[in-house]
């Protein structure tokens, strides 16, 4: 009878997990449930996606520089309606506990699809070009390779031709190659492992309004070679369209997308995706500033053998970006889902909105089976890496690799955490943070045998600025341990953050109803090439002590 209990508890236990409720945000949906859909399509900082067709389903990846995991993998059957699934890295890929730097690591990676395998190229500006493949993109990736060692390669895209040969086209960084503006085309070998040709300049920006073009993605299309790619700057771009009958040029070219009398500036480097319903769609970027580069979908028109992208134009094959359309065709209906932000912490697999800054180690912080996400307190640096050369620095919050961060992921939000905070040391402190280039956050400090509730922000963190310290209140434990080797003092306590464009403030409580203001408004700062962040931190200045912790019952983002 045991037996048999035990055997319908878990029938029933798989059966909740298999059947899990799809998440839906309650502060931007962009699914407007008749049959349209308003854009970003992605209100988060989605940096340089890529998207590819597999029968009715969709894959996207964006640009992770050196947060880990790293490499999103994001599954639609709409382009509308995304969720997160996975990750194709879980690892640094140059030395294991090593930080790339800020801005540094992934750039602007290419998804594909060849031969039964998931493909993923990227250029990393310091190393080389490197690929990782799988068979199944919701489960582990293979270890990356480096197809192309040297400096300056970025945004790139293979190409396998009907004919079985494989094509690279990329962009390349002015800070490490000493040119930009210019695309160029070279033969990888069959397998995409490795390049056995040299690289051919097949288009070139300088001197023209085409300026800064990058992100080039390679397709063929009833005979035509075809690379699409921003120009003339991030935030004040627009698209282009280049075809030729041969892969390395030339090429013919037209502006097919740009804001025009629109909000949506940019519009910059995303990927074109033809559906199994024969519709053709392009996703793109637009640079929000703190908000990050958020996603768009833009429906594409064929024009005398052009892809007219957005609205057309009633002249000429340059559109302009939709705020609202209606959504691809499908095979069947979809449901409507959007990638996770809350997180109640009742699983012992962190959420797939949570990103490291840098790398992870298990002594930052782990899961628990009791419903809450424990992070461990980690000793600043007083100099880093990324300080000014000369510069002997001071310990802040730029370069902790134990953050535990999220993209924001609307205009405007509320950010509430439930915390319980164990100090086992004088001025250990644990917190919420809104991450950038400046940055501020809410935290409490052991201050003797109480807690002191404060307000750090750092202006310039990037610079090697100092943060500044505002005492709010002093806040006495909830308990304190009677038996221990070294007593620790526990604090419960709800910190929020409430962000309205590009503003934040903060506030706390001791019960989750009543809140109280801590310090001014913060104006958010985007960080290096990606948004403002949001989430956790648990520092302390010296591991003299053991260290303390962060048990993190809930965090959940709501209007």
């Amino acid at each position: 009878m045991k037996r048999l209990l035990n055997l319908c508890c878990a029938i029933s236990f798989a059966l909740a997990v298999g059947a899990q409720v799809p998440y839906v945000s309650q502060v931007w949906n962009p699914d407007l449930g008749n049959g349209m859909y308003k854009n970003p399509v992605i209100n988060a900082d989605y940096s340089d996606p890529d998207v590819i067709a597999v029968g009715n389903d969709y894959y996207l990846t964006a640009s992770s520089f050196e947060s880990m995991p790293g490499l999103p993998i994001l599954h639609s059957t709409d382009l509308v309606n995304w969720e997160i699934v996975g990750h194709a890295l879980r690892e640094p890929y140059n030395v294991p506990g090593e930080r790339l730097g800020h801005g540094n690591g992934v750039w602007a990676p290419c998804i594909r699809f060849h031969q039964g395998e998931f493909y993923i190229y990227w250029g990393d500006p310091d190393t080389g070009v490197f690929m990782v493949k799988t068979k199944d993109p919701r489960g582990e990736w293979e270890k990356p390779v480096c197809v192309i060692p040297g400096k300056g390669m970025i945004d790139t895209t293979p190409l396998w031709d009907d004919d079985g040969r494989c094509y690279l086209v990329n962009g390349w960084a002015n800070s490490r190659a000493g040119f930009a503006s210019v695309l160029t085309v070279r033969e990888l070998n069959a397998e995409g492992t490795k390049a056995i040709g040299d690289p051919v300049i097949v288009f070139d920006g300088n001197g023209t309004e085409n300026r800064t073009c990058e992100g080039p993605k390679f397709y063929k299309r009833e005979g035509w070679y075809w690379i699409m790619c921003p120009a003339g700057g991030v935030p004040t771009g627009f698209q282009l369209a280049m075809r030729s009958k041969s892969p390395y040029g030339p090429y013919e070219v037209k502006k097919v997308l740009e804001q025009g009398s629109t909000a949506v500036n940019g519009p910059h480097q995303g990927g074109w995706v033809h559906t199994a319903q024969g519709e053709d769609w392009f996703m793109h970027f637009q640079d929000k500033r703190a908000y990050g580069r958020v996603v768009h979908l833009q429906p594409v028109t064929w024009k005398d053998n052009w892809p007219v992208m957005g609205k057309v134009p009633t002249k000429g094959y340059c559109g302009q970006p939709v705020m609202t359309f209606r959504k691809p065709k499908t095979a069947k209906p979809s449901v409507n889902v959007n990638p996770q932000e809350s997180d109640e912490f009742n699983t012992t697999i962190l959420g797939r909105q949570w990103q490291w800054e840098g790398y992870y180690d298990q002594k930052f912080g782990m899961p628990t089976p009791w419903g809450y996400y424990r992070l461990y307190t980690h000793k600043l640096k007083a100099s880093t890496p990324t300080m000014p050369k000369g510069k002997a620095g001071v310990p802040s919050l730029w370069d902790a690799p134990n953050l535990l961060l999220q993209k924001t992921p609307a205009d405007c939000f509320t950010a509430t955490a439930k915390l319980c905070f164990t100090s086992k040391a004088e001025q250990q402190y644990a917190g919420i943070v809104v991450m950038g280039l400046d940055y501020s956050a809410l935290v409490v400090r052991r201050v003797g045998e109480n807690f002191v509730l404060q307000r750090s922000t750092c202006i310039k963190a990037d610079k090697g600025a100092a943060p500044t310290w505002e005492d709010i209140a002093t806040l006495a434990p909830t308990a304190k341990d009677q038996i221990d080797y070294q007593p620790g003092i526990h604090l419960d306590i709800y910190l929020r953050m409430v962000i309205n464009d590009g503003k934040a403030d903060f506030f706390f409580s001791s019960d989750g109803r009543k809140f109280k203001k801590a310090g001014n408004t913060f104006a958010m700062k985007e960080g290096k090439w990606i948004s403002a962040k949001i989430g956790l931190l648990a520092e302390e200045p010296d591991m003299k002590g053991g260290r303390g912790w962060l048990d993190v019952d809930w965090f959940r983002i709501t209007k």
